[in-house]
């Protein structure tokens, strides 16, 4: 199955205050990555090369211009044949658009899980990350709240430490 998914939000941010949120992903000092999710973890800094992945999900860092983009391709699950990455899109001195986006070919049971589980709670995360890059460089976020679906497959499947769902006060 061909997959292309993508999300969007503009941001209100200079240059190097979204270059610093981007170089930021993975590390204990994570200010992209949302903390209702499995962490984003390396086995090493954000540069090509490093392996990671956030729970189920594995990848490898293919490309990192720093403040620009950041591409992963995926090592897992089996079958999820393709990349995902970060853009920073129309940048000017005052605002941006960071992007989302995942292009890859599915098969067998990769396009099962997909359709099932992965594409529900990948959008869910993928919005929340860019809720979490708003309130970072200082907007008011755009919170998604999160479909029933969403919050049965985090109860069945134990997602995150959290209880904190969007829109919560206490969500970062």
């Amino acid at each position: 199955m061909n997959i292309v998914n993508v999300h969007q939000r503009r941001l209100e941010a200079t240059p190097a205050q979204v270059a610093e949120l981007m170089a930021s992903l993975g590390s204990p000092a994570d200010k992209l990555w949302p903390a209702n999710w499995p962490r984003m973890k390396f086995d090493r800094p954000l540069v090509p090369g490093a392996v990671g992945g956030h729970g189920p999900i594995g990848y490898v860092v293919t490309a990192y211009t720093p403040g620009e983009s950041i591409r992963f391709r995926f090592t897992e699950p089996k079958g999820f044949n393709g990349w995902h990455s970060f853009n920073v899109l129309d940048a000017t001195d005052e605002d941006c658009f960071l992007e989302h986006r995942i292009e890859m070919q599915t098969e067998g049971r990769a396009t099962f899980l997909w359709e099932l589980a992965i594409r529900h709670l990948h959008n869910a995360c993928v919005e929340d990350a860019l809720s979490q890059a708003q309130r970072a460089v200082g907007n008011k976020p755009l919170v998604v709240p999160w479909p029933v679906k969403v919050r049965v497959l985090r109860w069945l499947l134990g997602v995150g430490k959290s209880k904190i769902s969007p829109g919560h006060a206490d969500a970062r």
